[in-house]
């Protein structure tokens, strides 16, 4: 049996019927008036949900550790360093608060800038560096100074965490084709994307999932209707290289006899989600996208991204052209 997917080892699908369930069983989640909703995407390429939700207080609805884990690395470092600098800053201001006399040693340097020395202080005794030329003197400088060794020692100790936990955390890193095909497959004709794993961590188990969404009449009101998709391949035991997922067109298909005009025109959108074991954390890793019609190429196929090694070297494949198509013949 020739396959189509560039995977290892996998299962196939059964049945290309379409499951008939409930609409509220078929909805994902999404719910009935997001559903109603024309020309929005439910899924961004990118995998996350184009929906938001208001209404809660600020204090109900934010989630620093989440934010904090998940937010870009660019972000973080610069929020870090931000809050370091504040942090030093007001300390630096309690010490000027203390008196002229607080910091004992303090004219010893080369800094004649009163905050100046003040915030240098601060970091010394924020980061428990104290080169000794100043020194607290009095009640309230000691007071503030035992007060920043302790948020110096939460402060540090919890960035560390979460640098410690953004590099544990296991994430899929799935490159997705920009388009997917409608491509000629066995006489018939086939919905198909590509997919490869961009870092060089080996992903096995994977399993995808497929469902197409379009707005349908129903007694006299648009309403969006949720098909899973029979795949030929809908998982790979190992993942290392590249994986065209592939569904079979047929007459069992909710894609039979539609054109390219029929899906937009029905707000067609096929919802991706991949489901794998990161071998390195033997955890679970998910990744998720999705396609619109007009994201859609017809008659045509991906072009060829292996290299057939010339001598006894591994066979290697460009992920560069991993977005490249043609026309089919």
């Amino acid at each position: 049996m020739v396959n189509r997917s560039d995977g290892i080892a996998g299962n196939s699908v059964n049945s290309a019927k379409p499951t008939s369930l409930r609409d509220e069983e078929r909805d994902l989640g999404f719910g009935s008036v997001v559903a109603r909703e024309k020309r929005i995407r439910l899924l961004n390429r990118d995998g996350s949900f184009s929906v938001a939700r208001t209404g809660l207080g600020i204090w109900t609805s934010i989630s620093p550790y989440h934010a904090l884990l998940t937010m870009p690395w660019g972000m973080y470092l610069g929020l870090a360093s931000f809050s370091y600098l504040v942090v030093n800053a007001l300390f630096a201001c309690g010490y000027l608060l203390c008196g002229p006399g607080a910091l004992a040693g303090a004219h010893d340097g080369q800094v004649h800038n009163e905050f100046l020395r003040a915030y240098f202080f601060s970091v010394q005794t924020l980061a428990t560096i104290g080169y000794g030329h100043i020194s607290p003197s009095g009640l309230p400088a000691n007071i503030l100074v035992t007060i920043e060794s302790l948020v110096g020692l939460l402060g540090f100790a919890l960035v560390t965490g979460l640098l410690f936990a953004r590099f544990s955390r296991p994430t899929a890193s799935i490159l997705f084709s920009d388009t997917a095909v409608m491509a000629p497959y066995r006489g018939m004709t086939a919905f198909e994307f590509r997919i490869a794993n961009q870092r060089s961590n080996q992903i096995i188990e994977l399993e995808a999932k497929v469902l197409y969404s379009q707005m349908e009449r129903s007694e006299g009101t648009d309403v969006r209707r949720f098909y899973e998709l029979a795949l030929e391949r809908r998982k790979v035991t190992f993942f290392p290289l590249s994986w065209t997922i592939v569904h079979p067109i047929n007459a069992s298909s909710p894609l039979h006899g539609l054109t390219d005009n029929d899906l937009r025109e029905s707000d067609a959108e096929f919802l991706i989600l991949l489901t794998g074991i990161d071998e390195t954390f033997s955890q679970t890793v998910h990744a998720r996208s999705s396609y619109k019609a007009h994201e859609i190429v017809w008659n045509a196929r991906f072009t060829n991204i292996f290299n057939r090694p010339s001598g006894d070297g591994p066979l290697t494949i460009d992920i560069s052209r991993i977005h490249n198509t043609e026309k089919a013949r």
